[in-house]
């Protein structure tokens, strides 16, 4: 019988824009997922902080010493050759992992919130536009806006979850959760006209994945207030909410022959990153 994998399990989003990924590529992607959610999970498990800590120095040392009895650390080195992705891209999500082992976390400024979207998220990003075979430093670039601007949503969805685990990204008020949807717009809108770069067989997946994910801050929005957010729970996309946005990703299809390609690669949240992080050499 096949494993399922952890993609079809936890990812619902991104599962329905798999479905539209060549077999092939959904395959590679679903690999790059398993190591990520493994990793991810290791730090919100209910465990003890030095207990998360010790599962997750021994996950990063099968890493760094290729420990291929590891099936997720196989996949990853399998991907690494296969796309040659820059070692230090899968480094750089270890250590926004890594963030978050601690007993309490708080970020006091939009750099440390950009640099933390690039590694736990950007990181994926850009690794699967590499799986994707795009090619071009800007449209590599906007693969990296596509992964922050997913995570910037994350956390505007999970303010109250990640408040119970001492984890303060954000201020947990609506005006502060607004104000994350619209930053995240920002490289929503920055990530489109790089789409067409995409092989085309597998462009579609990513316009739906762009559009369902960015759906869920517009239900977010929907809330209008502290207290309908609260009450709602962890907000998603429904079933019908993800086929309205995929027929919406047809007309993308189209629009993007007519969207102007944005060449300035030196944008001022990129230099923020790149004051701590070389961004060429992962390119």
């Amino acid at each position: 019988m096949m494993t399922k994998s952890l993609l079809s399990i936890h990812a619902k989003s991104f599962s329905w824009a798999g479905f539209f990924l060549p077999k092939n590529k959904y395959k590679d992607s679903s690999d790059l997922y398993d190591f990520c959610r493994t990793l991810d999970d290791i730090v919100d498990q209910d465990l003890l902080l030095n207990e998360k800590i010790k599962k997750f120095n021994a996950f990063k040392s099968d890493f760094e010493n290729k420990n291929f009895e590891n099936k997720n650390i196989k996949k990853i080195y399998l991907l690494i050759k296969k796309f040659n992705i820059d070692r230090k891209i899968v480094k750089d999500l270890f250590d926004g992992v890594e963030t978050d082992l601690k007993e309490k976390v708080t970020f006091d400024t939009k750099k440390d919130l950009i640099i933390y979207s690039y590694r736990v998220a950007g990181t994926v990003g850009l690794m699967m536009a590499k799986i994707l075979n795009v090619r071009s430093k800007s449209s590599l670039m906007s693969a990296i806006d596509l992964g922050i601007a997913m995570q910037l949503t994350n956390i505007a969805r999970d303010v109250l979850e990640d408040k119970n685990r001492n984890r303060k990204y954000i201020n947990s008020n609506f005006e502060t959760i607004e104000d994350t949807i619209k930053f995240a717009d920002i490289f929503y809108k920055r990530s489109f006209s790089a789409i067409s770069e995409i092989p085309f067989l597998s462009r579609f997946a990513i316009l739906v994945a762009r559009r369902v994910y960015r759906e869920i801050g517009n239900e977010i929005l929907k809330k209008k207030n502290m207290e309908n957010y609260k009450s709602a729970g962890k907000i998603y996309v429904s079933s019908l909410g993800k086929f309205n946005q995929t027929i919406l990703s047809i007309l993308d299809m189209f629009n993007l022959y007519y969207s102007k390609k944005d060449n300035e690669i030196q944008r001022k949240e990129h230099a923020l990153i790149k004051e701590d992080i070389n961004l060429d050499e992962r390119i």
